[in-house]
């Protein structure tokens, strides 16, 4: 194994984030000697960001905090085309006004993690629309255009997977690389980045990056991939039960962010200890030698840390409170997740499983029937085992509120709103 001389190598080889890396002695060469500039991008393609969002922003956390800087890229344009690495089908068309409210609301996320500013190694935040929205066509295929083999192209695995599936690729999407790559050179261009970081499914776009740059005259540039995340049951990083695992917190509340971090599996928390959290490593080491009972203990500090990074100290304290006096104490905490029923609505009664689909905890009528079937659904900590039973105002605790509870996890305040 390389052992790395560079501050910000080292720390990512040891904490797991490093997949392959194009060159990796003349990488740790040339962050050894300089302040290096290296971008990730981001596609617009929802409000938010999801958890599996998080290896690449802590990628440009570390990389900042070892002296360097990052560039978050909010693709602005590359997201009127849509990046079809590994996907089944054709991405929707979004307009230009979706993506830049896209734009405005994933930035939010950002400042939790990088220092933004004018200085040399302050993080920036550039949109690639600046230059592809104004590129003239048949300019872009005669300068740029003309260095890309076909042939090649189509020998990437993320192309070979969609025409192997026979399904179809469109002659938009297959432009998508061509403007990654154009990217990577523009941004050496203007703001002397030498390195592009991603997952490894975009190993192929970020070569193409290096090979456009050397064809157009850039100095090296370097490729560096993180691993493509599981859980170690094999699920999807960043989903839940419930969908999601947005990162704005309009979208999910702090304690919900919280609990998907708690509910971690014990084979992930040293790996998520090292990816996700900033403790130091000796720290993690002891951490990850605790077993039994004490391991849930670890689940909570490791939960409490990845929150406090995204929503701040207090409100991921508060979250661990709130969990405290749920599950140990069978307290009911103020700061539960809640939602507002129109007293009417109330007054009138409303029925258990459409309750269920409004407060989030499932996503139809029959979902939440097999919940109540399981014997998974309590009304004010009273197991519900009557599918038809209608909730109405006389359910209202002193508490002037009806705690609804899916398993021993979940629970959703609903208020009498007037």
């Amino acid at each position: 194994m390389t052992e790395f001389k560079s501050d910000f190598l080292r720390t990512l080889k040891e904490r797991g984030f490093i997949h392959q890396i194009s060159d990796e002695s003349g990488l740790d060469d040339l962050f050894a000697k300089e302040t290096v500039t290296a971008y990730i991008g981001f596609d617009p393609t929802a409000p938010s960001l999801h958890a599996g969002g998080l290896i690449q922003i802590m990628m440009l956390h570390w990389m900042q905090k070892t002296g360097h800087r990052p560039i978050s890229l909010m693709g602005g344009g590359t997201g009127m085309v849509g990046d079809p690495s590994f996907k089944d089908d054709a991405r929707q068309l979004m307009t230009i006004d979706t993506i830049e409210s896209n734009i405005a609301s994933i930035k939010r996320v950002f400042a939790n993690y990088l220092s933004y500013g004018e200085g040399p190694k302050d993080a920036m935040m550039i949109n690639n629309g600046d230059w592809l929205r104004e590129i003239n066509y048949l300019e872009f295929l005669r300068d740029v255009g003309r260095h890309f083999s076909v042939n090649r192209m189509l020998s990437f695995d993320s192309v070979k997977t969609r025409l192997d599936r026979e399904q179809s690729l469109s002659f938009l999407e297959f432009n998508y690389m061509i403007l990654q790559a154009y990217d990577f050179v523009e941004l050496n261009k203007r703001y002397d980045c030498r390195l592009q970081m991603g997952g490894s499914d975009q190993w192929g776009n970020i070569v193409n990056g290096i090979d456009l740059g050397h064809r157009m005259g850039t100095p090296q540039l370097y490729a560096l991939t993180s691993p493509l995340l599981t859980t170690a049951s094999g699920a999807k990083m960043g989903k839940s039960l419930n969908g999601a695992v947005w990162l704005n917190p309009d979208m999910l509340s702090a304690y919900d962010f919280w609990q998907y971090w708690r509910n971690t599996e014990d084979a992930d928390v040293s790996r998520f200890l090292k990816l996700y959290t900033t403790l130091p490593m000796d720290e993690i080491a002891r951490l990850s030698a605790l077993a039994g009972s004490e391991l849930n203990e670890v689940k909570k500090i490791l939960a409490t840390e990845v929150t406090a990074m995204l929503h701040g100290r207090e409100n991921a304290e508060q979250a661990a409170e709130t969990a405290r006096k749920t599950f140990e104490e069978g307290a009911l905490a103020d700061n539960l997740p809640s939602i507002d029923v129109p007293a009417a609505e109330l007054d009138a009664g409303i029925g258990l499983l459409a309750l269920i689909v409004k407060a989030g905890l499932a996503a139809s009528n029959g979902e939440a029937r097999r919940h109540v079937q399981g014997g998974a659904v309590r009304i004010n900590d009273a197991a519900i085992s009557d599918e038809r039973k209608v909730i109405g105002s006389g359910e209202i605790t002193a508490d002037g509120v009806i705690k609804l509870s899916l398993g021993k996890k979940k629970h959703i305040l609903i208020r009498r709103a007037a």
